[in-house]
């Protein structure tokens, strides 16, 4: 072999040697860089690589929703749909901000400038329209833009409306609390945030996770009530009517089973929709049975009664001086709206005298009749649990003058709020326990298995069962023939109760507004065993304003209501009203057609009310345990359901009203109030 031929192969094998050595190190180098990847950094770069597809995601649950005691809806939680967008991604596409607001604002109806400029950001994520509709869901997800997609959101809907929206409040649109019930139990309803796993496409969208599939586990507790959704629409129907009817500024009414202090009713006006707070001025959506605090008039007379029954001051027997209607106390005159010379307690409270309760007062003492409006609940709050309660002002006796003991106890220089009435009342109808009241029953998950149960309080015994028992008895007289509240009376059940009527305080001026009143009634029945108290409160009364005409008869619809709702049968007691006879409430109403089907325990019949005026009408579907919802203004042309059809009780009939062609609009009053107030008695009534 010649010496070229070697040089030659020992230069290929150097060559293949130096490039074996070459792979060699290669090998050895990655064998060194992948080390740390595999061993030292594997598991946190596996993590990496799985945050690709898995993600922890926030999730909040949905709301709990809020019933009545029977478990009818009142705020409930809606899945529906928004818009967001990741500006970042929409530029990593290649995507127009411009051009994808345009056809986003298009659709959206929303302004394509403002939005280009919230897409045009550094960011990853911008909302674009929040609770949109299906329709609108549907037309952004077939645009199908990289970087735009949607989401699922709860939004909070009140499917009744403006029914009992004081109590159960609204929450905002993230689903926050704002007032009422919806604020008081926030973090019950609400629920905790969880973290769940989450797998991703490569677009970014949630396709699975494990732990929200049973969307119950994930929701916030319900809250149920104690509140009746029948008797609640009839409280709020028959408020409004007592309100237009005498032109009040506003009114407020408490129904309360003082067995338990169970709130069964809490009814104010002016209403408003949960679903669109911001439609209506603030002032309509205060809770005045439980914020507004009142001069309450007569009807604390009740209380001072049974104290100084109590301390064995004055005899249930005794004939009291009340000076043919004019005294002088500390100074000043005191005046009774009739003149009277000797009256018994039952009798005073019957007249509503203020001389002789004012007397009943002294002899009591000022020390002990303060002590017994604290043991009654004034002057602090009731603690019911919703956000707002005042606890209304009771001076301490040691700041009272003569005169003070005096107009304090017939309701004058304190103040007090609706639920705390009807809590007072509901010790003297229940043998003298106060109750705590209670607006919530219980706590249930999302399966409906109680979580917590709220049992009946009582707060103290106030006055012994004999003397509760006794001036429950004398009250009873206010709603006879000769008392303040004849139209209170309701038909075949005896009624105990009691009227007030004060003048509103003048703060501009001081001492007391002429022209501003405050009218009220507070009763319970039947009276040998009650079973409901009711408390009913209207603001500034223009067409009258003495409490047993204008709170009176708004007392009477609702307990006629209630108890025909609770199956509480009348006994056969027949009360003589006064000026029912003349009203002609119900009598024009028609016959109630035989009902297609046979009716059921708990339904009625619907009566045929077309061609009546409004307040007829509502009278005779109320007489039926029915509701009216009502359009239009006049004499009813359209009634649904039909008459003669079975519906349960608290059904709402819907009614449609027309002028007559041959009204005159510019010699009367527009709308349903000049057929309410047509037969308004206008002449003076007494307290």
């Amino acid at each position: 072999m010649s010496a070229p031929s070697n040089r030659r192969e020992r230069w290929f094998r150097a060559r293949v040697a130096f490039l074996g050595l070459c792979l060699l190190g290669m090998a050895f180098l990655v064998v060194v860089r992948a080390f740390p990847v595999q061993v030292s950094s594997g598991e946190r770069l596996r993590e990496m690589a799985e945050g690709q597809h898995l993600r922890k995601l926030r999730v909040s649950p949905r709301r709990g929703a809020i019933y009545d005691r029977h478990g009818a809806e009142l705020a409930v939680s809606a899945d529906v749909d928004s818009v967001y967008a990741n500006p970042r991604r929409l530029k990593a596409m290649d995507q127009n901000p411009r051009s994808v607001a345009r056809r986003l604002a298009g659709i959206l109806d929303i302004d394509a400038e403002r939005l280009a400029e919230r897409l045009s950001s550094d960011r990853y994520f911008v909302w674009i329209d929040r609770r949109v509709t299906p329709h609108e869901a549907k037309r952004v997800r077939d645009l199908d833009i990289p970087g735009i997609d949607l989401t699922t959101e709860s939004r909070r809907y009140y499917p009744n409306r403006h029914l009992a929206a004081h109590l159960v409040g609204f929450a905002d649109i993230d689903g926050r609390g704002i007032e009422g019930i919806e604020l008081a139990y926030e973090d019950e309803l609400r629920g905790a945030d969880r973290r769940v796993d989450a797998i991703r496409d490569r677009r970014g969208h949630v396709v699975f996770a494990d732990e929200m599939q049973d969307d119950r586990s994930m929701q916030g507790q319900n809250v149920v009530l104690t509140i009746d959704k029948a008797i609640q629409h009839v409280a709020e129907r028959e408020l409004a009517l007592g309100v237009r009817t005498f032109e009040a500024r506003g009114g407020s009414v408490v129904v309360m089973d003082p067995s338990n202090g169970e709130i069964l009713a809490l009814a104010n006006y002016p209403p408003f929709n949960p679903n669109e707070p911001s439609k209506h001025p603030t002032a309509h959506r205060r809770n005045r049975a439980l914020v507004d605090r009142f001069e309450p008039g007569s009807t604390v007379k009740p209380f001072t009664m049974a104290a100084a029954l109590s301390a064995g001051t004055v005899k249930p027997n005794q004939s009291i001086n009340c000076e043919n209607g004019v005294a002088k106390i500390g100074g000043r005159r005191l005046h009774d709206a009739h003149p009277y010379e000797w009256l018994t307690p039952t009798q005073i409270l019957a007249h509503s005298s203020n001389i002789g309760t004012a007397k009943i007062a002294l002899d009591l003492g000022k020390k002990e009749l303060y002590r017994a409006f604290r043991r009654f609940g004034f002057g602090e709050p009731t603690g019911i649990g919703v956000p707002g309660e005042t606890a209304g002002i009771l001076r301490h006796y040691r700041r009272w003058y003569e005169i003070d003991t005096a107009t304090v106890s017939f309701g004058q220089g304190m103040s007090v709020t609706n639920v705390q009435l009807a809590t007072a009342m509901g010790a003297i109808a229940n043998g003298g326990r106060l109750m705590q009241p209670m607006l919530v029953r219980r706590m249930t998950d999302g399966h409906g298995a109680t979580i917590h149960e709220n049992k009946p309080r009582v707060r103290r015994q106030v006055v012994p069962r004999r003397i509760a028992n006794l001036v429950g008895q004398m009250l009873t007289a206010v709603t006879e023939p000769g008392g303040t509240a004849v139209e209170a009376g309701v038909d075949g059940y005896l009624v105990a109760g009691k009227t007030g009527t004060a003048q509103k305080a003048d703060y501009i001026r001081g001492g007391y507004a002429k022209d501003k009143w405050l009218a009220s009634f507070i009763g319970f029945l039947p009276a040998e065993k009650p079973a409901v108290v009711i408390s009913v409160v209207i603001d500034e009364p223009v067409i009258a304003h003495y409490g047993g005409t204008v709170a009176g008869p708004v007392f009477r619809r609702i307990a006629e209501v209630t108890l025909r709702h609770m199956g509480i049968a009348p006994e056969g007691r027949q009360v003589v009203l006064k000026k029912k006879a003349q009203q002609g409430v119900v009598a024009d109403a028609q016959p109630v057609e035989a009902p297609a089907e046979k009716l059921e325990r708990g339904e009625s019949a619907v009566p045929d009310v077309r061609s009546l005026p409004l307040r007829q009408a509502v009278m005779a579907l109320h007489a039926e345990s029915l509701v009216a919802d009502v359009s239009g203004s006049g004499l009813v042309v359209a009634q649904d359901p039909a008459p003669g059809k079975a519906v349960p009780h608290g059904a709402v009939v819907q009614l449609v009203l027309e002028r007559p062609r041959f009204h005159d609009e510019s010699s009367s009053s527009s709308g349903a109030d000049a057929t309410l107030t047509a037969s308004v008695p206008r002449g003076p009534d007494a307290r």
